[in-house]
């Protein structure tokens, strides 16, 4: 499994419920240029339109040896191919608990390109503000051991 993209500020905006894997309905420049690294899903979430999911906000440049493409959308919605009681099951926890489903990464596995994404509630400020204040606390604590340390040995 070779990863191509991951959106690295997921877990720091939401609080992962569940994860699915999926694929991707692409056309075969779009799958070159994806497996040369050129996509982005920093700015990606995934829609629900007529009981289908779709990816959107993504951004898929054109590949650089397809030709002359006409009105080429690079961050055209691109379907997710899922199972319909997988897809219903979905929609149903986004409508009735206010869930978001948001892409957590991009992958290539047997040759098929796959989307990783979770379904997940949104952090507030300060739940975000208490993480950092964590982050830091623990960054304290782990100088002051290693200070320590430093200090026992000579």
């Amino acid at each position: 499994m070779n990863k191509i993209a991951i959106n690295r500020r997921i877990k720091f905006d939401y609080e992962i419920l569940q994860e699915f894997e999926a694929g991707l309905a692409l056309k075969g420049y779009e799958v070159k240029s994806i497996k040369t690294g050129h996509i982005s899903i920093k700015n990606a979430f995934v829609t629900v339109r007529d009981s289908e999911l779709y990816l959107t906000n993504s951004n898929i440049p054109l590949y650089k040896y397809a030709g002359n493409i006409k009105n080429y959308k690079p961050d055209a919605p691109r379907k997710i191919l899922m199972k319909k009681k997988e897809i219903s099951y979905l929609i149903g926890k986004k409508q009735t608990e206010g869930l978001t489903l948001a892409p957590i990464s991009v992958y290539n596995k047997k040759g098929k390109i796959k989307l990783n994404f979770a379904l997940a509630r949104g952090k507030k400020k300060y739940d975000k503000r208490e993480k950092i204040k964590e982050r830091l606390e623990k960054r304290k604590i782990e100088r002051k051991m290693k200070q320590s340390y430093q200090n026992r040995t000579r």
